[in-house]
């Protein structure tokens, strides 16, 4: 499977996204910080990024790992810089 690509702050929302709509987590009206994403060597599977120190995911890890297990086979961080160009134009 392709993965798609997205930045740093969309893939931290989609990954924040997923979680917040986990039964328990919603149940229990935890809040878990989501980290933002750190750029990796692609690893056996393609991915080439992983999160790590959640906030306030205690007792969440394993609804975590999941969510995670899933972006990961979906998204590749995008490394793409964007040229802005000289605002001065010299």
């Amino acid at each position: 499977m392709i993965r798609k690509t997205l930045n740093a702050s969309r893939l931290q929302q989609e990954v924040d996204r997923r979680i917040h709509k986990l039964q328990a987590i919603v149940e229990d009206g935890v809040k878990i910080r989501v980290p933002r994403p750190q750029l990796q060597e692609a690893d056996r599977t393609g991915c080439n990024w992983h999160m790590t120190h959640f906030g306030n995911a205690l007792g969440f890890e394993r609804d975590i790992e999941g969510v995670l297990k899933t972006v990961r086979a979906e998204y590749n961080l995008n490394t793409e810089v964007k040229e802005t160009g000289n605002p001065f134009g010299d």
